[in-house]
C-alpha cells in the first residue's frame, strides 16, 4: 500500500471510459502483449437470490495471471465487481471458466472480464451491459452518516479474549493488543514512517497524507484519526492534510507481527470522498501485508492484498461493509497462506503465504486519496477514522 519505488495495483473508481482499469493503469486491448487473450463468454443471470455471471476466456498460448475475475461499472463509474477473483488463474487455448456471484440494487452496469498480467498491469477485456430489474436484487444499504462526536463501541463489541475464530491461534488470549484506553507512546510512533518517502508525508504514492501527532486522539476506548486541510505543500505543488499513523516501527517496545500470528482490528469505515483508511504491515521497505485498504467510492469493498509473495481479492459485502459502519477484519500470517476473516467469517486465502521467517511492524493510518486512483477530498470538512480494538494472538 505504501511502496515509494512503485505503484501498487488498486482498484479504481472509473469515471466513464471503460478502456481504463482496475488498478488505474490505462492499458487497451491493443496494448496487450502476446499471447492473445481473449473473452469468449460472458454471460450474467439474475434470480431474486442475486446475480451469478460466467466468464470464459481463451488465450493463444499458456499464460498464468495474478488474478482474474469479473468487474462491473455503475452507471457513475463505481466499482461493484464480482468479489470472486481467482489468483495464480492458468489460461490456455482451451479456455478457463469462471462463475461468481453478488447483489446489485436495481439498474443498469456495464460488466466486463479483467485480468492482471504477472507485470503488475491491469487489462479489461469485451465490455457487455449488464440490467438488473426491480425485484431482481436486493439494494445496497444507504451509508451511514458520520456523527459528529467519537462514537463509543456497542454493546456488540467483542470480549478482550475467546472472540477470534476458532483455529486460527493456539491461544484466544492476545499476545499483543490495544484497547485504546489510553495513547500509550511506548508502543506507539505518530510522527513518522520509513514507509514514507519523506518520513511524515509520501506524495509518490498518491496521497495528500501530511502526518501530525495530533490528528490521533483516544476517548471513550476508541482511537480516531482526524484528517483536515493543512498549509504544507507536497513537492509535486498540491496542498497536503494533516492525518494520524500509529506504527509499532521505531516505538520503546517495537512490537513485530511474524509468521503464524492472527491480527483483529474492530474499525469503523469513515463515508468521505478522499479517506483512505488500512491496517497494513511493513518493515525495511517491504513485508507488506494489507489487512484492509477502503475507498468509500467503492462503497461496500474492501481490497485485501499480500505484498510479500503477490496475491490480493476484492471482497464485496453490502450488509458487513459500507461507510460509517462498523466491522471486525482479522489476518492470520500464515507461512504458505494468508488468511482474512471479516466478522469472523473467513472469506480470502491467497495460497502464497508469507514465508516461515517474516515479520514486520503494524501500522494503522488514515490517508488521503490524491486523486489519480480515487477521488480525493472536497471543502474542508475534516475526515475521521476510528479503531476500537487491536489485538494479535499467537
Amino acid at each position: 500500500m505504501r511502496r515509494t519505488l512503485s505503484t501498487p495495483a488498486r482498484i479504481a473508481a472509473l469515471s466513464a471510459a471503460p478502456a481504463l482499469l482496475l488498478g488505474g493503469v490505462a492499458a487497451t486491448q491493443a496494448q496487450a502483449a502476446t499471447p492473445r487473450v481473449t473473452e469468449t463468454g460472458l454471460t450474467a443471470t439474475t434470480t431474486a437470490s442475486g446475480t451469478t455471471a460466467k466468464l470464459t476466456v481463451t488465450s493463444s498460448s499458456c499464460v498464468t495471471f495474478r488474478s482474474l475475475g469479473v468487474a462491473v461499472r455503475d452507471a457513475a463509474g463505481h466499482n461493484l465487481d464480482f468479489p470472486q477473483w481467482r489468483s495464480n488463474a492458468r489460461v490456455c487455448s482451451g479456455g478457463l471458466t469462471l462463475t461468481a456471484s453478488r447483489q446489485f440494487p436495481a439498474g443498469s452496469y456495464t460488466m466486463f472480464g479483467a485480468y492482471l498480467d504477472t507485470a503488475g498491469t491491469w487489462h479489461n477485456l469485451a465490455s457487455k451491459t449488464l440490467t438488473v430489474g426491480g425485484s431482481s436484487a436486493k439494494p445496497t444499504p444507504a451509508p451511514t452518516p458520520t456523527p459528529t462526536s467519537t462514537p463509543t463501541p456497542s454493546p456488540s463489541t467483542p470480549a478482550a479474549t475467546g472472540s477470534i475464530p476458532a483455529g486460527v491461534a493456539s491461544s484466544t488470549t492476545p499476545i499483543w493488543s490495544d484497547e485504546f484506553n489510553s495513547l500509550n507512546t511506548s508502543r506507539w510512533v505518530s510522527s513518522t514512517t520509513t514507509s514514507y518517502q519523506y518520513g511524515n508525508h509520501n506524495p509518490n504514492d498518491n496521497k495528500l497524507d501530511w502526518l501530525d501527532p495530533n490528528d490521533v486522539s483516544v476517548a471513550n476506548g476508541v482511537a480516531t484519526f482526524t484528517a483536515q486541510p493543512s498549509s504544507h505543500t507536497l513537492e509535486n505543488g498540491q496542498q497536503a492534510w494533516t492525518t494520524g499513523l500509529l506504527t509499532t516501527e521505531g516505538s520503546q517496545e517495537g512490537f513485530q507481527v511474524k509468521t503464524g500470528d492472527y491480527v483483529e482490528a474492530r474499525v469503523k469505515l469513515p463515508s468521505q470522498q478522499g479517506a483512505w483508511p488500512a491496517l497494513w504491515t511493513w518493515k525495511n521497505g517491504n513485508g507488506e501485508i494489507d489487512s484492509f485498504e477502503y475507498h468509500p467510492d467503492n462503497p461496500n469493498l474492501l481490497e485485501l492484498s499480500n505484498h510479500v509473495n503477490a496475491a490480493h481479492d476484492y471482497y464485496t459485502d453490502a450488509n458487513a461493509i459500507k461507510p460509517g459502519g462498523w466491522v471486525t477484519i482479522g489476518t492470520k500470517y500464515g507461512a504458505n497462506s494468508v488468511d482474512w476473516y471479516i466478522n469472523g467469517v473467513k472469506v480470502y486465502s491467497d495460497n502464497t503465504g508469507v514465508g516461515a521467517n517474516w515479520s514486520a511492524y503494524l501500522i494503522l493510518n488514515l490517508s488521503l486519496s490524491a486523486g489519480q486512483y480515487h477521488p480525493a477530498p472536497s471543502g474542508s470538512t475534516p475526515i475521521t477514522f476510528a479503531v476500537d480494538y487491536l489485538r494479535v494472538y499467537h
